[in-house]
């Protein structure tokens, strides 16, 4: 009888949508249009634009079963020049079963990543996932649809053309996979709902075209829009997640005091609200308990952990200095837009999403390593969420950007004192660099052959990519940067060289070449003192390029009086250097010379040491050869 109430409240929840709810939206997305149209008006220059969506949906769970029937109302609006005949979506649940792509893939892989493919091998048919379209309507009509595992394809009845708006509307039925990757069901702390990337989600359509990419088990890449998203679950769960919620009041456990006589039998209605987000994520269970922190200008900081868990006191310590990090990145890149920010326990490990993070408990069992991963997720609000990049294409600008500026915050949060806060970095790149099997940052972080590679790629090299950006246009330069590329790009979809010209703007150098050598080969650098000797009080000095990637090089004498001297060699093609700062400035060196000399005003036998940049800041894979001693 319970379902068939719900049933019958969902369907007079739509046959509203379609009348009085219909033209709200319809009227809300003229404005977001308008305001869209503007949007492209003001990147006219470089023809930029990029597509929006408005989800409404409402699914109605069964604790016991995992499963969940939802139906979704889709708002599409086509910011680019094309006309579209089809769209694509995303079904990622249907990954996990049997044969899938992302089970084949792990299982013939070269190394560790096979443990994926023997979990779903194990499951029980009742613990696959499986996504189901019961049906689709564009603008009330039915549409034609094929499902090709984790990809729904649809014909359009209407092409949509540049510019105009079209309303999808599905009915879906989902069995909730059990937990193999991110999302699902019984966690490893027995979280009864980790539900990321759960919905039907449409897929990216660009200026490089479709973006329906098979669920491999790596990356993601959205569209900006809003999301209203109510979730009908047994009263006894406590529902966290992305977005706002609206009816606070009417829900209780720790939110507001619960009003009487709002409860649908055994279940209650969370609504949620999202607006500007690329995503939506929610968690669920009847042990979550809730603490929240209110920040000084915002926002508040809810925490939600199972009050069951071993790990409860962690979960209290870790607070406050979570609190901390998302201060520091609002200081550091751009402040935090939104009112809110919850961080889950759920999932495995850490993983990012819109407005929230899920963390594990059991894979974070000291405070320390819980620091540590809280630090990267909240990071990953501003690398890969604000500036919504496509990680699957440059996921060394998701997680490499992540990993850069979320050890720069446990320095600074935690103390800790390193003068190099990311050299861990430098050593897991020197490392993998040395077994000879190192891909271009420019694989997709579907294709590299092996998952240590991908690893070391995305986060390693791609953390190295700003500190030795730093060391190359100087560290004022490098934080105007940071916060240049937030005002630009922030709620846009940048590239690599949107990056590189936010920091060529704020510098005025020249920065191609490093963007095109450190990201799209495997060139290395390697410098090394080739020689010096004195000749009536001067010193000449030689220098030797070895690697085949040019660098503009940083020098210090160390003299047997104790003076330090510090000089700074431009490469030729920056067309300028950083601000010499407490540096002597020499003159440049092309990158096509292998060798360069400078006469020094200084007597050689003053001289007790020489050494190629001191501070360790370049990515040179032989420092061996860095240094010369008198």
């Amino acid at each position: 009888m319970l379902i068939k109430k719900l049933n019958c409240l969902i369907y007079e929840k739509n046959k509203q949508f379609k009348t009085v709810a219909y033209n709200k939206i319809v009227m809300k997305n003229l404005f977001f249009c308008f305001s869209a149209f503007l949007f492209c008006l003001s990147f006219s220059q470089e023809s930029y634009w990029q597509q929006h969506v408005d989800y409404t949906m409402i699914i109605d769970v069964d604790v016991e079963k995992h499963t969940y029937s939802g139906t979704q109302n889709l708002v599409f609006t086509n910011n680019s020049p094309d006309n579209l005949n089809r769209v694509f979506y995303h079904l990622y649940f249907n990954a996990f079963k049997p044969g899938t792509d992302l089970e084949q893939n792990s299982r013939y892989s070269t190394d560790d990543s096979r443990a994926m493919s023997r979990n779903i091998l194990m499951l029980d048919e009742k613990d696959w996932g499986d996504v189901q379209i019961k049906w689709i309507l564009q603008d009330g009509v039915p549409l034609k649809f094929k499902i090709e595992e984790t990809i729904l394809e649809v014909q359009l009845d209407k092409p949509l053309s540049s510019g105009a708006s079209t309303v999808l509307e599905m009915e879906f039925f989902v069995q909730t996979p059990a937990m193999i990757r991110r999302s699902g069901k019984n966690s490893e702390d027995n979280v009864a709902f980790s539900m990321s990337q759960w919905y039907p989600k449409l897929c990216q359509y660009d200026d490089e075209g479709w973006h329906a990419n098979p669920y491999i088990g790596r990356e993601f890449y959205g569209i900006w829009g809003n999301f209203d998203v109510t979730i009908n679950i047994d009263k006894s769960y406590t529902v966290a997640g992305s977005g706002y919620l609206q009816n606070p009041e009417l829900i209780g456990h720790g939110y507001a005091p619960l009003k009487e006589g709002v409860e649908h039998g055994d279940k209650i209605s969370w609504q949620f609200i999202a607006p500007n987000v690329h995503d939506f994520s929610w968690a669920a269970d009847p042990n979550f308990t809730h603490d929240y922190i209110d920040i000084d200008g915002g926002p508040r900081m809810h925490f939600f952990y199972k009050t069951d868990s071993k790990y409860v006191d962690l979960w209290k310590k870790f607070q406050p200095n979570s609190v901390e990090f998302l201060k520091f990145f609002s200081n550091t890149i751009g402040k935090y837009p939104y009112k809110q920010y919850s961080i889950i326990m759920a999932g495995d490990g850490g993983m990012e999403y819109a407005m929230c993070t899920f963390i594990d408990g059991v894979g974070h069992p000291t405070l320390r390593s819980l620091y540590s991963v809280t630090s990267h997720e909240i990071a990953h609000t501003w690398f890969q969420f604000l500036m919504a990049t496509n990680e699957s294409k440059h996921s060394w600008m998701d997680e490499g950007f992540t990993s850069y500026i979320d050890d720069v915050a446990l320095n600074v949060v935690l103390k800790e004192g390193k003068s190099l806060p990311n050299a861990g970095a430098y050593k897991d790149y020197f490392r993998w660099v040395a077994t000879g099997l190192e891909e271009p940052m420019t694989t997709h972080a579907d294709r590299f052959k092996f998952n240590s590679g991908y690893g070391m790629t995305a986060y390693d090299k791609g953390s190295i990519f700003l500190s030795q950006l730093q060391y190359v246009i100087g560290k004022k330069n490098f934080d105007k940067t940071l916060k240049k590329y937030f005002d630009d790009w922030s709620f846009k979809h940048p590239k690599p060289n949107d990056f590189i010209r936010s920091a060529e703007k704020v510098s005025g150098l020249e920065l191609d070449w490093y963007l095109l050598d450190w990201v799209q080969s495997t060139m290395t650098i390697d410098y090394s003192v080739n020689s010096l000797y004195g000749v009536d009080n001067k010193t000449r000095v030689v220098l030797k390029r070895i690697g085949q990637m040019g660098m503009p090089i940083d020098l210090r004498l160390e003299l047997i009086s104790g003076e330090i001297l510090d000089y700074n060699i431009p490469m030729t093609k920056m067309r300028g250097h950083k601000p010499a700062e407490k540096s002597t400035l020499l003159k440049s060196w092309s990158w096509a010379k292998p060798y360069y000399e400078v006469w020094l005003d200084i007597d050689s036998k003053d001289i007790q040491k020489i050494i190629i940049d001191p501070k360790n800041e370049m990515a040179d894979i032989n420092r061996t050869n860095n240094y010369l001693e008198l």
